[in-house]
């Protein structure tokens, strides 16, 4: 089969051919029809000096397909099933936060950037009723880590004001999703015009421009102050959120695309009452209760384009450059 292996960045990393894997115990065997690029992929790229396995690993953590096989102690009647798959993996029993066994697929297990996958089926689920398969391959690790942002740690409720920082990014579109579904006031921040129109064309109020020095004092006038703010990027820049925030307001942030938070005013941070919660991926429950979310809300990813698997570099260099609205998804195969 085909597959994307990644060997550290002192070595050749390609498209190439591997063994196909089989089932084993509770293991399903699933035909990847499409995956889905995150951050987390170039990350991993860039800063991964090496890797445990010396045969490499198969990157990926978003996926889609349809069930082929079903190991011995799985039910058979997977077989032919149209599935996803959560990639928060070992998450522990804890839902407050996640154990030491925790990962992501991807990294250390083989992920979804191949044409097939095995993987216990406590993390496969049938797609959701309301997507195509590329919508579900976009969905698991951006949506997922939206809606514990969302609801999990912020408590969103209707009617509160909500900044989302970074528009353009999957997780960031998806809490833009979820909150203007839940009724939420949304506002974005985002690098350019273009982004934030088409962030107002899926209910956001209005965007800020965050490479201009004022953007929070712009947002402060015209908002008065946000109840939430859902901030993927990080950086020195942190502390303007701080002076944005409502009193009594929570901050959640699961992203360093700017880079680590530089200093912030404690004063501002204890007299405000402000929260400031980190996050990361979910819990099953939290999986489920984000399929159910997404269904009877008719809510949809949103894909900044679909392009042949053989075309994973030039959609890397895509994302490295910020050019993407939407999840970059590879048609790994094509659908039957």
């Amino acid at each position: 089969m085909k597959a994307f292996v990644f060997r550290g960045n002192q070595q050749s990393n390609a498209i190439e051919e591997v063994a196909k894997p089989k089932p084993i115990k509770d293991q399903l065997l699933i035909r990847l029809h499409y995956a889905a690029l995150n951050h987390r992929d170039l990350w991993i790229l860039k800063e991964q000096a090496s890797v445990l396995n010396p045969a490499g690993v198969i990157l990926g953590s978003d996926g889609a397909g349809v069930v082929e096989m079903v190991g011995a102690d799985a039910d058979p009647s997977w077989i032919g099933a149209e599935v996803i798959i959560n990639p928060s993996l070992e998450w522990g029993d804890n839902p407050i936060v996640n154990g030491n066994s925790f990962k992501i697929l991807g990294n250390p297990d083989h992920g979804t950037f191949s044409e097939y996958i095995t993987i216990s089926k406590k993390y496969v689920f049938e797609k959701p009723e309301n997507l195509s398969m590329a919508e579900s391959a976009a969905l698991p690790l951006s949506g997922l880590t939206a809606y514990r942002a969302l609801f999990s740690k912020a408590r969103l409720r209707s009617k509160e004001k909500v900044l989302i920082t970074g528009a353009g990014g999957g997780a960031a579109l998806m809490a833009l999703l979820y909150a203007v579904a839940y009724q939420a006031r949304v506002y974005v921040t985002s690098s350019s015009e273009e982004k934030i129109q088409k962030a107002k064309a899926l209910g956001a109020i209005n965007g800020f421009n965050y490479k201009e020095a004022d953007w929070y004092l712009k947002a402060q006038q015209e908002a008065g102050g946000f109840d939430i703010i859902v901030d993927t990027a990080g950086g020195p820049d942190f502390q303007k959120l701080l002076d944005i925030a409502m009193p009594g307001g929570r901050i959640v942030n699961f992203g360093r695309t700017a880079g680590n938070i530089g200093e912030l005013n404690t004063r501002m941070l204890f007299s405000k009452q402000l929260s400031i919660y980190g996050t990361t991926m979910g819990t099953r429950d939290e999986f489920l209760s984000m399929i159910d979310f997404i269904e009877s809300r008719k809510i949809k990813p949103v894909i900044d384009q679909v392009v042949p698997f053989q075309n994973f570099s030039d959609s890397l260099q895509r994302m490295e450059s910020a050019e993407q609205f939407g999840k970059i998804v590879l048609q790994i195969q094509n659908e039957k």
